[in-house]
């Protein structure tokens, strides 16, 4: 278990998440497939270059979920009881095939909960792309791509 009790989240603090993942057009196609999403944009090389991004995007929901499997081990693995809710999703910026995501989570707001037996702990999770400039090209920096906040039921250490 590497995940965090309750008491072991601090409003304000920033878990920088060190897994990484980059993204290969299999995944991108595979997760489109799993949720019979076929919109063409994601899948058809041809359709998505007649578009603004010139190419196929990876779908959202796939960066989202990312987002939230390469936090899991710094944040509730093992020390969760259930993920309440995922509010205020934006998706910036779009992912390509062949972006590495990285993400990070900060505490915004903790509370036991009515019985005083576990705590409710939302964090802002923010997905980037490193080694994207801001204008799409390939550099030093990174680009948000994906932001949300996620709240969870987490386990007290001193119930255990």
């Amino acid at each position: 278990m590497t995940g965090l009790y309750y008491e072991e989240f601090e409003v304000g603090q920033t878990i920088e998440h060190g897994k990484r993942r980059t993204v290969s057009e299999s995944d991108n196609q595979q997760f489109c497939d799993m949720t019979m999403n076929q919109q063409p944009l994601h899948l058809d090389a041809d359709f998505a270059a007649d578009t603004q991004f010139g190419e196929r995007l990876v779908n959202g929901l796939y960066t989202m979920s990312l987002a939230v499997g390469v936090s899991i081990p710094d944040t509730t693995d093992g020390t969760i009881v259930a993920n309440l809710s995922y509010d205020d999703v934006e998706h910036p910026n779009p992912v390509f095939h062949g972006d590495t995501i990285r993400a990070q989570s900060t505490v915004t707001d903790k509370r036991e909960t009515s019985d005083g037996e576990r705590g409710v702990v939302t964090m802002h999770v923010e997905a980037f792309a490193v080694n994207r400039d801001e204008d799409g090209t390939e550099g030093d920096g990174e680009t948000l791509v994906c932001e949300f906040d996620r709240t969870v039921l987490s386990l007290k250490k001193e119930n255990q």
